[in-house]
């Protein structure tokens, strides 16, 4: 039983001790970035400008 016990502490420990990294290429993600900005002003850009109530006519 006292055997059983340490395995399970000692794979426990082992496996609390796995970290996974993951890397994201930086140019990828600079490309991704701009094109999104480019999305939005797009975006913006097409949008109808808002009537402005009050104006004088």
């Amino acid at each position: 039983m006292k055997k059983a016990v340490i395995t399970l502490v000692v794979g426990l420990s082992l496996s609390a001790c796995v970290t996974i990294n993951i890397y994201f290429p930086a140019a990828a993600a600079e490309k991704a970035a701009d094109k999104i900005i480019d999305d939005v002003w797009r975006l913006q850009d097409a949008a109808p400008a808002p009537k402005q109530e009050g104006a004088a006519k």
